[in-house]
Protein backbone atom coordinates (compact mmCIF):
# COMPACT_ATOMS: atom_id res chain seq x y z
CA UNK A 1 0.00 0.00 0.00
CA UNK A 2 1.38 3.38 -1.02
CA UNK A 3 1.57 6.13 1.62
CA UNK A 4 0.78 9.77 0.86
CA UNK A 5 1.52 12.74 3.12
CA UNK A 6 -0.16 16.17 2.90
CA UNK A 7 1.18 19.65 3.64
CA UNK A 8 -1.48 22.37 3.59
CA UNK A 9 -1.17 26.16 3.66
CA UNK A 10 -3.75 28.92 3.70
CA UNK A 11 -7.45 29.23 4.36
CA UNK A 12 -10.13 26.84 5.59
CA UNK A 13 -11.17 26.18 1.99
CA UNK A 14 -7.69 24.85 1.28
CA UNK A 15 -7.86 22.62 4.35
CA UNK A 16 -11.26 21.31 3.29
CA UNK A 17 -9.90 20.53 -0.17
CA UNK A 18 -7.02 18.65 1.40
CA UNK A 19 -9.51 16.53 3.35
CA UNK A 20 -11.37 15.85 0.09
CA UNK A 21 -8.15 14.77 -1.59
CA UNK A 22 -7.35 12.49 1.34
CA UNK A 23 -10.73 10.85 0.86
CA UNK A 24 -9.97 10.29 -2.82
CA UNK A 25 -6.63 8.69 -1.97
CA UNK A 26 -8.21 6.43 0.66
CA UNK A 27 -10.68 5.29 -1.97
CA UNK A 28 -7.73 4.31 -4.17
CA UNK A 29 -6.17 2.22 -1.35
CA UNK A 30 -3.52 4.73 -0.32
CA UNK A 31 -2.63 5.10 3.37
CA UNK A 32 -2.62 8.68 4.70
CA UNK A 33 0.71 9.22 6.45
CA UNK A 34 1.00 11.18 9.71
CA UNK A 35 4.55 12.28 8.88
CA UNK A 36 6.62 12.60 5.71
CA UNK A 37 9.06 9.87 6.72
CA UNK A 38 8.64 6.90 4.43
CA UNK A 39 5.94 8.52 2.31
CA UNK A 40 5.78 7.43 -1.33
CA UNK A 41 4.06 10.67 -2.33
CA UNK A 42 3.66 14.14 -0.84
CA UNK A 43 0.93 16.60 -1.84
CA UNK A 44 1.64 20.26 -1.05
CA UNK A 45 -1.57 22.33 -1.16
CA UNK A 46 -0.37 25.93 -1.55
CA UNK A 47 -1.69 29.43 -0.87
CA UNK A 48 -0.90 32.62 -2.79
CA UNK A 49 -2.81 35.30 -0.88
CA UNK A 50 0.49 36.85 0.24
CA UNK A 51 4.09 36.62 -0.93
CA UNK A 52 4.97 34.99 2.39
CA UNK A 53 2.41 32.29 1.57
CA UNK A 54 4.26 31.63 -1.68
CA UNK A 55 7.56 31.50 0.17
CA UNK A 56 6.32 29.00 2.74
CA UNK A 57 5.00 26.64 0.07
CA UNK A 58 8.20 26.83 -1.96
CA UNK A 59 10.33 26.29 1.14
CA UNK A 60 8.25 23.22 2.00
CA UNK A 61 8.72 21.95 -1.55
CA UNK A 62 12.52 22.27 -1.37
CA UNK A 63 12.70 20.78 2.12
CA UNK A 64 10.52 17.83 1.13
CA UNK A 65 12.56 17.08 -1.97
CA UNK A 66 15.78 17.15 0.03
CA UNK A 67 14.34 14.80 2.66
CA UNK A 68 12.56 12.45 0.21
CA UNK A 69 14.58 12.32 -3.01
CA UNK A 70 12.66 9.30 -4.34
CA UNK A 71 9.11 10.37 -3.44
CA UNK A 72 6.59 11.75 -5.91
CA UNK A 73 5.92 15.37 -4.95
CA UNK A 74 2.80 17.17 -6.18
CA UNK A 75 2.50 20.94 -5.86
CA UNK A 76 -1.13 21.97 -6.12
CA UNK A 77 -3.38 24.84 -5.09
CA UNK A 78 -3.46 28.58 -5.66
CA UNK A 79 0.26 29.24 -6.12
CA UNK A 80 0.75 27.24 -9.34
CA UNK A 81 -2.65 28.31 -10.68
CA UNK A 82 -1.82 32.00 -10.32
CA UNK A 83 1.90 31.75 -11.10
CA UNK A 84 1.96 29.26 -13.95
CA UNK A 85 5.26 30.12 -15.62
CA UNK A 86 7.17 30.16 -12.33
CA UNK A 87 5.56 26.93 -11.12
CA UNK A 88 6.32 25.03 -14.32
CA UNK A 89 10.03 25.74 -13.83
CA UNK A 90 10.25 24.23 -10.34
CA UNK A 91 12.54 21.19 -10.61
CA UNK A 92 11.61 19.79 -7.20
CA UNK A 93 7.99 19.04 -8.15
CA UNK A 94 7.03 15.95 -10.16
CA UNK A 95 3.43 17.13 -10.52
CA UNK A 96 2.27 20.72 -10.99
CA UNK A 97 -1.49 21.08 -10.61
CA UNK A 98 -3.66 24.10 -9.85
CA UNK A 99 -7.05 24.54 -8.22
CA UNK A 100 -9.05 22.99 -11.05
CA UNK A 101 -9.77 19.28 -11.43
CA UNK A 102 -8.59 18.24 -7.95
CA UNK A 103 -10.43 14.98 -8.59
CA UNK A 104 -7.62 14.00 -10.98
CA UNK A 105 -4.84 14.22 -8.39
CA UNK A 106 -4.93 10.52 -7.49
CA UNK A 107 -4.56 9.46 -11.14
CA UNK A 108 -1.68 11.88 -11.61
CA UNK A 109 0.17 10.50 -8.57
CA UNK A 110 -0.49 6.91 -9.67
CA UNK A 111 0.86 7.64 -13.16
CA UNK A 112 3.92 9.33 -11.76
CA UNK A 113 4.61 6.46 -9.36
CA UNK A 114 4.31 3.93 -12.17
CA UNK A 115 6.12 5.80 -14.95
CA UNK A 116 8.23 8.42 -13.12
CA UNK A 117 7.18 11.05 -15.63
CA UNK A 118 6.58 14.73 -14.89
CA UNK A 119 2.98 15.94 -15.11
CA UNK A 120 1.77 19.52 -15.51
CA UNK A 121 -2.00 20.02 -15.26
CA UNK A 122 -2.86 23.72 -15.19
CA UNK A 123 -6.22 24.35 -16.81
CA UNK A 124 -7.67 27.84 -17.29
CA UNK A 125 -10.98 28.83 -15.77
CA UNK A 126 -13.88 30.07 -17.89
CA UNK A 127 -17.20 31.74 -17.11
CA UNK A 128 -19.12 28.51 -17.64
CA UNK A 129 -17.25 26.41 -15.07
CA UNK A 130 -19.32 24.43 -12.60
CA UNK A 131 -18.56 23.65 -8.98
CA UNK A 132 -16.16 20.70 -8.86
CA UNK A 133 -17.93 17.73 -7.19
CA UNK A 134 -15.47 17.15 -4.35
CA UNK A 135 -16.82 16.11 -0.98
CA UNK A 136 -15.54 15.06 2.39
CA UNK A 137 -17.41 13.04 4.99
CA UNK A 138 -14.57 12.20 7.37
CA UNK A 139 -13.02 14.78 9.69
CA UNK A 140 -10.30 13.98 12.18
CA UNK A 141 -11.59 16.45 14.79
CA UNK A 142 -15.01 14.75 14.86
CA UNK A 143 -16.34 17.97 16.38
CA UNK A 144 -16.46 20.63 13.69
CA UNK A 145 -16.53 20.25 9.91
CA UNK A 146 -15.63 22.99 7.44
CA UNK A 147 -17.73 22.40 4.34
CA UNK A 148 -16.85 24.25 1.15
CA UNK A 149 -20.00 25.29 -0.67
CA UNK A 150 -18.70 28.14 -2.85
CA UNK A 151 -15.61 28.78 -4.96
CA UNK A 152 -14.24 31.65 -7.01
CA UNK A 153 -14.59 35.41 -6.82
CA UNK A 154 -15.96 38.11 -9.14
CA UNK A 155 -14.80 41.12 -7.14
CA UNK A 156 -11.24 41.81 -8.39
CA UNK A 157 -10.06 43.82 -5.43
CA UNK A 158 -6.99 45.74 -6.56
CA UNK A 159 -4.57 43.84 -4.27
CA UNK A 160 -5.86 40.30 -4.74
CA UNK A 161 -4.80 37.34 -6.90
CA UNK A 162 -7.68 35.06 -5.89
CA UNK A 163 -9.94 35.63 -8.96
CA UNK A 164 -6.99 34.50 -11.08
CA UNK A 165 -6.26 31.51 -8.82
CA UNK A 166 -9.88 30.41 -8.31
CA UNK A 167 -11.92 31.60 -11.28
CA UNK A 168 -15.43 33.07 -11.09
CA UNK A 169 -18.10 32.43 -8.47
CA UNK A 170 -19.78 29.04 -8.53
CA UNK A 171 -21.71 27.09 -5.91
CA UNK A 172 -22.29 23.57 -4.66
CA UNK A 173 -25.82 22.39 -5.56
CA UNK A 174 -28.18 22.16 -2.61
CA UNK A 175 -28.95 18.48 -3.12
CA UNK A 176 -25.21 17.66 -3.07
CA UNK A 177 -24.80 19.69 0.12
CA UNK A 178 -27.72 17.88 1.73
CA UNK A 179 -26.18 14.48 1.04
CA UNK A 180 -22.73 15.55 2.23
CA UNK A 181 -23.95 17.10 5.49
CA UNK A 182 -26.04 14.02 6.25
CA UNK A 183 -22.97 11.80 5.89
CA UNK A 184 -20.88 14.16 8.03
CA UNK A 185 -23.51 14.11 10.78
CA UNK A 186 -23.59 10.32 10.72
CA UNK A 187 -19.87 10.45 11.50
CA UNK A 188 -20.55 12.25 14.76
CA UNK A 189 -19.75 15.84 13.78
CA UNK A 190 -22.02 18.32 15.58
CA UNK A 191 -20.99 21.65 14.04
CA UNK A 192 -20.91 22.68 10.38
CA UNK A 193 -18.95 25.72 9.21
CA UNK A 194 -20.09 26.76 5.74
CA UNK A 195 -17.05 28.01 3.85
CA UNK A 196 -16.13 29.53 0.52
CA UNK A 197 -13.83 31.91 -1.27
CA UNK A 198 -16.61 34.51 -1.48
CA UNK A 199 -19.22 32.80 0.65
CA UNK A 200 -21.89 35.52 0.60
CA UNK A 201 -22.27 35.00 -3.17
CA UNK A 202 -23.42 31.41 -2.62
CA UNK A 203 -26.18 30.17 -4.95
CA UNK A 204 -26.67 33.34 -6.98
CA UNK A 205 -26.23 31.51 -10.30
CA UNK A 206 -29.28 29.33 -9.68
CA UNK A 207 -31.53 31.49 -7.50
CA UNK A 208 -30.47 30.24 -4.07
CA UNK A 209 -28.64 31.99 -1.25
CA UNK A 210 -26.65 31.33 1.89
CA UNK A 211 -29.79 30.98 4.02
CA UNK A 212 -30.88 28.00 1.89
CA UNK A 213 -27.58 26.25 2.66
CA UNK A 214 -27.85 27.02 6.38
CA UNK A 215 -31.43 25.73 6.48
CA UNK A 216 -30.37 22.43 4.92
CA UNK A 217 -27.74 22.01 7.65
CA UNK A 218 -30.27 22.90 10.34
CA UNK A 219 -32.69 20.27 9.04
CA UNK A 220 -30.05 17.54 9.27
CA UNK A 221 -30.36 15.26 12.29
CA UNK A 222 -27.31 15.48 14.53
CA UNK A 223 -26.18 18.96 13.46
CA UNK A 224 -26.50 21.22 16.48
CA UNK A 225 -24.43 24.19 15.38
CA UNK A 226 -24.00 26.13 12.13
CA UNK A 227 -21.40 28.80 11.47
CA UNK A 228 -20.43 30.91 8.50
CA UNK A 229 -16.86 31.65 7.48
CA UNK A 230 -15.67 34.97 6.03
CA UNK A 231 -18.40 37.16 4.50
CA UNK A 232 -18.49 40.15 2.18
CA UNK A 233 -20.40 42.97 3.95
CA UNK A 234 -22.30 44.20 0.90
CA UNK A 235 -24.07 40.86 0.46
CA UNK A 236 -25.64 40.64 3.95
CA UNK A 237 -29.29 41.41 3.23
CA UNK A 238 -32.06 41.90 5.77
CA UNK A 239 -33.83 38.78 4.50
CA UNK A 240 -30.70 36.66 4.92
CA UNK A 241 -30.19 37.86 8.48
CA UNK A 242 -33.84 37.28 9.37
CA UNK A 243 -33.77 33.71 8.05
CA UNK A 244 -30.55 32.95 9.92
CA UNK A 245 -32.08 34.35 13.11
CA UNK A 246 -34.89 31.79 12.82
CA UNK A 247 -32.42 28.87 13.04
CA UNK A 248 -31.78 27.72 16.64
CA UNK A 249 -28.52 26.09 15.53
CA UNK A 250 -27.06 29.26 14.04
CA UNK A 251 -24.02 30.64 15.91
CA UNK A 252 -24.02 34.46 15.72
CA UNK A 253 -20.34 35.02 15.00
CA UNK A 254 -19.90 37.17 11.90
CA UNK A 255 -16.50 37.34 10.21
CA UNK A 256 -17.11 40.42 8.08
CA UNK A 257 -14.16 41.15 5.83
CA UNK A 258 -13.08 44.78 6.39
CA UNK A 259 -9.51 45.27 5.03
CA UNK A 260 -9.48 48.95 6.01
CA UNK A 261 -11.53 51.38 8.04
CA UNK A 262 -10.42 54.30 5.87
CA UNK A 263 -12.83 55.44 3.16
CA UNK A 264 -10.08 56.54 0.76
CA UNK A 265 -8.19 53.28 1.13
CA UNK A 266 -11.32 51.15 0.65
CA UNK A 267 -11.99 52.92 -2.64
CA UNK A 268 -8.40 52.37 -3.80
CA UNK A 269 -8.74 48.69 -2.87
CA UNK A 270 -11.87 48.45 -5.06
CA UNK A 271 -13.91 47.25 -2.13
CA UNK A 272 -17.67 47.48 -2.74
CA UNK A 273 -18.73 49.23 0.49
CA UNK A 274 -17.83 52.28 2.53
CA UNK A 275 -16.73 52.36 6.16
CA UNK A 276 -20.04 54.03 7.01
CA UNK A 277 -22.00 51.22 5.33
CA UNK A 278 -19.92 48.62 7.16
CA UNK A 279 -20.60 50.28 10.52
CA UNK A 280 -24.33 50.51 9.78
CA UNK A 281 -24.36 46.78 8.97
CA UNK A 282 -22.77 45.87 12.30
CA UNK A 283 -25.37 47.96 14.08
CA UNK A 284 -28.18 46.26 12.16
CA UNK A 285 -26.80 42.80 12.92
CA UNK A 286 -26.47 43.65 16.62
CA UNK A 287 -30.13 44.65 16.66
CA UNK A 288 -31.10 41.23 15.29
CA UNK A 289 -28.47 39.18 17.20
CA UNK A 290 -27.88 40.92 20.57
CA UNK A 291 -25.27 38.33 21.63
CA UNK A 292 -23.32 38.32 18.38
CA UNK A 293 -19.60 38.86 17.89
CA UNK A 294 -17.69 40.37 14.99
CA UNK A 295 -14.30 39.23 13.75
CA UNK A 296 -12.44 40.53 10.73
CA UNK A 297 -9.24 40.94 8.72
CA UNK A 298 -7.47 44.30 8.44
CA UNK A 299 -4.63 45.23 6.09
CA UNK A 300 -2.04 47.90 6.85
CA UNK A 301 0.41 49.57 4.52
CA UNK A 302 -1.67 49.59 1.35
CA UNK A 303 -0.12 51.74 -1.42
CA UNK A 304 -0.57 55.48 -0.83
CA UNK A 305 -1.90 54.89 2.70
CA UNK A 306 -0.90 57.93 4.73
CA UNK A 307 -0.42 58.23 8.48
CA UNK A 308 -3.82 59.91 8.59
CA UNK A 309 -5.45 57.08 6.62
CA UNK A 310 -3.92 54.55 8.99
CA UNK A 311 -5.12 56.48 12.03
CA UNK A 312 -8.64 56.57 10.55
CA UNK A 313 -8.54 52.79 10.10
CA UNK A 314 -7.31 52.20 13.67
CA UNK A 315 -10.06 54.45 15.03
CA UNK A 316 -12.66 52.56 13.01
CA UNK A 317 -11.53 49.22 14.43
CA UNK A 318 -11.94 50.64 17.92
CA UNK A 319 -15.42 51.98 17.09
CA UNK A 320 -16.76 48.66 15.83
CA UNK A 321 -15.48 46.73 18.84
CA UNK A 322 -14.35 43.53 17.17
CA UNK A 323 -14.00 40.37 19.24
CA UNK A 324 -10.92 39.46 17.22
CA UNK A 325 -8.96 40.98 14.34
CA UNK A 326 -6.39 39.37 12.07
CA UNK A 327 -3.96 42.13 11.15
CA UNK A 328 -1.63 41.68 8.20
CA UNK A 329 0.72 43.79 6.09
CA UNK A 330 -0.03 44.56 2.45
CA UNK A 331 1.88 42.19 0.18
CA UNK A 332 2.63 43.13 -3.43
CA UNK A 333 1.23 40.60 -5.90
CA UNK A 334 2.43 40.68 -9.49
CA UNK A 335 -0.47 41.06 -11.91
CA UNK A 336 -2.69 43.13 -9.60
CA UNK A 337 -3.53 46.83 -9.97
CA UNK A 338 -2.10 47.64 -6.56
CA UNK A 339 1.30 46.29 -7.56
CA UNK A 340 1.56 49.03 -10.20
CA UNK A 341 0.40 51.86 -7.92
CA UNK A 342 2.79 54.62 -6.93
CA UNK A 343 3.36 55.36 -3.27
CA UNK A 344 4.31 51.87 -2.10
CA UNK A 345 4.70 51.97 1.69
CA UNK A 346 8.16 51.04 3.07
CA UNK A 347 8.33 47.75 4.98
CA UNK A 348 9.46 49.49 8.16
CA UNK A 349 6.39 51.73 8.10
CA UNK A 350 4.16 48.69 7.48
CA UNK A 351 5.63 47.01 10.55
CA UNK A 352 4.99 50.04 12.77
CA UNK A 353 1.41 50.27 11.52
CA UNK A 354 0.94 46.54 12.06
CA UNK A 355 2.09 46.97 15.66
CA UNK A 356 -0.30 49.88 16.24
CA UNK A 357 -3.27 48.08 14.69
CA UNK A 358 -2.48 44.86 16.54
CA UNK A 359 -2.34 46.73 19.85
CA UNK A 360 -5.73 48.36 19.18
CA UNK A 361 -7.21 44.98 18.20
CA UNK A 362 -5.84 43.32 21.37
CA UNK A 363 -7.30 46.11 23.49
CA UNK A 364 -10.76 45.63 21.96
CA UNK A 365 -10.51 41.83 22.28
CA UNK A 366 -9.85 42.04 26.01
CA UNK A 367 -12.67 44.56 26.32
CA UNK A 368 -15.02 42.17 24.50
CA UNK A 369 -14.00 39.20 26.65
CA UNK A 370 -14.74 41.19 29.81
CA UNK A 371 -18.33 41.63 28.61
CA UNK A 372 -18.74 37.84 28.62
CA UNK A 373 -18.10 37.44 32.35
CA UNK A 374 -21.27 36.39 34.15
CA UNK A 375 -22.95 34.85 31.13
CA UNK A 376 -24.04 31.22 30.92
CA UNK A 377 -23.28 29.80 27.48
CA UNK A 378 -23.39 26.40 25.75
CA UNK A 379 -19.85 25.25 24.99
CA UNK A 380 -18.89 22.63 22.41
CA UNK A 381 -15.72 21.01 23.74
CA UNK A 382 -12.84 20.10 21.45
CA UNK A 383 -10.14 17.44 21.40
CA UNK A 384 -8.36 17.25 24.77
CA UNK A 385 -5.06 19.11 24.41
CA UNK A 386 -4.34 20.32 27.92
CA UNK A 387 -3.82 18.35 31.15
CA UNK A 388 -5.21 21.31 33.09
CA UNK A 389 -8.26 22.43 31.11
CA UNK A 390 -11.10 21.25 28.93
CA UNK A 391 -11.24 23.61 25.91
CA UNK A 392 -14.29 24.54 23.90
CA UNK A 393 -16.07 27.33 22.08
CA UNK A 394 -19.18 29.34 22.87
CA UNK A 395 -21.60 30.22 20.03
CA UNK A 396 -19.83 33.58 19.55
CA UNK A 397 -16.55 31.65 19.13
CA UNK A 398 -15.11 32.75 22.44
CA UNK A 399 -12.59 30.17 23.64
CA UNK A 400 -13.72 28.81 27.01
CA UNK A 401 -11.58 26.86 29.48
CA UNK A 402 -12.85 24.92 32.49
CA UNK A 403 -10.66 23.10 35.00
CA UNK A 404 -9.93 19.47 34.22
CA UNK A 405 -10.32 17.88 37.64
CA UNK A 406 -10.32 14.31 36.35
CA UNK A 407 -7.53 13.75 33.77
CA UNK A 408 -9.24 10.54 32.62
CA UNK A 409 -12.51 12.24 31.73
CA UNK A 410 -12.98 13.72 28.26
CA UNK A 411 -15.65 16.24 27.27
CA UNK A 412 -14.78 16.06 23.58
CA UNK A 413 -17.75 16.64 21.28
CA UNK A 414 -20.11 17.40 24.15
CA UNK A 415 -22.13 20.61 24.47
CA UNK A 416 -22.27 21.72 28.10
CA UNK A 417 -23.59 24.87 29.77
CA UNK A 418 -20.80 26.91 31.34
CA UNK A 419 -20.87 29.96 33.61
CA UNK A 420 -18.13 32.39 32.54
CA UNK A 421 -16.33 33.58 35.66
CA UNK A 422 -13.29 35.50 34.46
CA UNK A 423 -11.40 36.44 31.32
CA UNK A 424 -7.79 36.33 30.22
CA UNK A 425 -6.03 37.99 27.29
CA UNK A 426 -7.40 35.60 24.68
CA UNK A 427 -9.99 33.37 26.36
CA UNK A 428 -12.45 33.08 29.22
CA UNK A 429 -12.53 30.74 32.20
CA UNK A 430 -15.62 29.22 33.75
CA UNK A 431 -17.33 26.30 35.45
CA UNK A 432 -19.89 23.79 34.21
CA UNK A 433 -23.39 24.51 35.41
CA UNK A 434 -24.01 20.83 36.22
CA UNK A 435 -21.67 18.41 37.96
CA UNK A 436 -19.93 16.72 35.06
CA UNK A 437 -17.29 14.95 37.10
Amino acid sequence: MYKVYFITFGCKVNHYETECMKELFRGADFAIADSPEGADAVVINSCTVTSSGDSRALAALRKTRAALPDAVIALTGCYPQANREEAEQLPEADIIAGTKYRSRIVGMVQSCLAERRRIVELSDYSSGDIFEPLKCTRFDSNTRAFVKIQDGCNQFCSYCMIPYARGRCRSKPLDVLRSEVRAIAEGGVREIVLSGINLAFYGREYGADLADAAEICAATEGIERIRLSSLEPEMMSEELLTRLRALPQFCPQFHLSLQSGCERTLKAMNRRYTAAEYLALTERIRSIFPDCSFTTDVMVGFPQETDEDHAESVDFVRRVGFAKVHVFRYSRRKGTKADKMSGQVPEGVKTLRWQEMTAAAAEKREEYLRTQVGKTVPVLFEREKSPEFHLGYAPDYTLIKISRKNPEKSLRNQIISVIIEECGHDCCFGSAVDDIY
